[in-house]
């Protein structure tokens, strides 16, 4: 190393020491000292002349000292320092420019046009072919959540990085093609390694949580268990009570049918009339039957009207049809809805339907055992005063 390249080293460490903000943790000196190794690497397997090599490797020093001014446009300041400094030195112009142009051709997104800027970009993205490769991505993910330019997760750097090196970087000299690229294309593969080995951990953890959330929410699901139980207890009690009319109707429509086939006929007979109260007391112990059977069975009509206060209120119940039926579907829509957005409402009217169904229950089975008493009491009487008509004839 000569003497300029000596001094100029000295000058960045000391300026480093004093000046550089201690949340930059990547560009730091160290950072410097190997991009200025990686540069004579290259340098010595590549063929350039004395002064293009003191040139490189002097912006290869001085290429991240803006830094110490501002993350924002660091080459531009670099630049700066690095004339400033150069001057004092008495370098001439011509190398000053050179060095200049060289450090702002380590901008991400500059395409290197010669070959000393292909050799200051590959030396600068060198860390992407070295062992310290992990360590110095984390550095600069840790560094720019320390200087608030972006806070990256895990998985996002991650992603970042398999993007920065399958689609945008590319190292520009031979060597470095020959002899990072293979390195650089190792360490892709282990990022996606990782990547892939994250999304599993991940992936796995959130089965674990929905696990557990499952268990926690365990009372919620017994909750909705006894509601669809006992519902769908009430609707097969409805169901038998419907059918045990039906039954009755059917019974005393038969025996209507045999007595006006049978008995009325010869009631006109004088020597029949006996009969007549018998028969009469059977027919409309009958038809009484029949009527309650039909009682227990017939629905009740509702409105099926509701109001937007009563939804506010939470007063409908909006899972019986009933409720609803003559409203237009744009206002059911929007009753529905805030129906859903409020679990509390929910209940409130699952609730309502099986107390209202249990009402309704009641009634039938009320109705249905005063029928059954009237036909009971109504076959028997009928027996008894056929037999007393027979015996009074005798």
């Amino acid at each position: 190393m000569n003497l300029l390249l000596e001094q100029t080293d000295a000058y960045v460490a000391d300026l480093f020491e004093k000046k550089l903000p201690k949340e930059c943790i990547y560009h730091n000196y160290i950072h410097t000292q190997r991009v200025f190794k990686s540069t004579k690497e290259i340098i010595e397997n590549t063929t350039i002349s004395e002064e293009d090599t003191q040139a490189v490797l002097l912006a290869a020093l001085l290429h991240d000292t803006g830094y110490c001014h501002s993350h924002q446009d660091h080459e531009t300041h670099s630049v700066a320092i690095a004339t400033d400094f150069l001057k004092e030195q008495h370098v001439s112009e011509e190398v000053i420019n050179k060095v200049n142009r060289l450090i702002m051709a380590t901008q991400m997104e500059h395409i290197p046009t010669d070959t000393l800027e292909k050799i200051i970009k590959d030396a600068d993205a060198s860390h992407l072919a070295k062992d310290y490769f992990a360590e110095t991505s984390e550095f600069l993910r840790q560094e720019l959540k320390l200087t608030n330019i972006k806070k990256y997760s895990r998985s996002e750097w991650l992603k970042i990085n398999i993007d920065f090196l399958k689609n945008v970087h590319q190292f520009h000299t031979a060597y470095a093609q020959e002899h990072w690229k293979p390195i650089k294309e190792q360490h892709l593969l282990e990022i996606i390694s990782e990547q892939t080995a994250l999304k599993k951990a991940k992936k796995a953890k959130k089965k674990a949580a929905l696990k557990k959330m499952s268990k926690e929410e365990s009372p919620e699901k017994g909750i909705q268990t006894a509601f669809r139980v006992t519902l769908r207890n009430h609707l097969k009690l409805s169901d038998i009570a419907d059918t045990k009319a039906n039954i009755l109707l059917s019974v005393n429509a038969i025996i209507i049918s045999l007595a006006l086939s049978n008995l009325i006929p010869k009631l006109d007979n004088p020597s029949n009339t006996y009969l007549i109260i018998p028969t009469l007391i059977f027919i409309i112990f009958s038809i009484a039957s029949m009527t309650l059977s039909v009682l227990a069975t017939r629905p009740n009509i509702t409105s099926g009207e509701f109001t937007r206060k009563e939804i506010e209120e939470k007063k409908v119940n909006l899972l019986f049809f009933g409720n609803f039926h003559k409203m237009p579907l744009t206002e059911f829509m929007w009753a529905m809805h805030e129906l859903m957005e409020d679990k509390d409402y929910i209940y409130d009217t699952m609730i309502k339907d099986l107390y209202f169904l249990g009402k309704v229950l009641h009634r039938k089975y009320k109705l249905l055992r005063i029928t059954y008493t009237v036909f009971m009491i109504g076959i028997l009487t009928s027996v008894l005063s056929f037999i007393i008509a027979f015996n009074t004839l005798q």
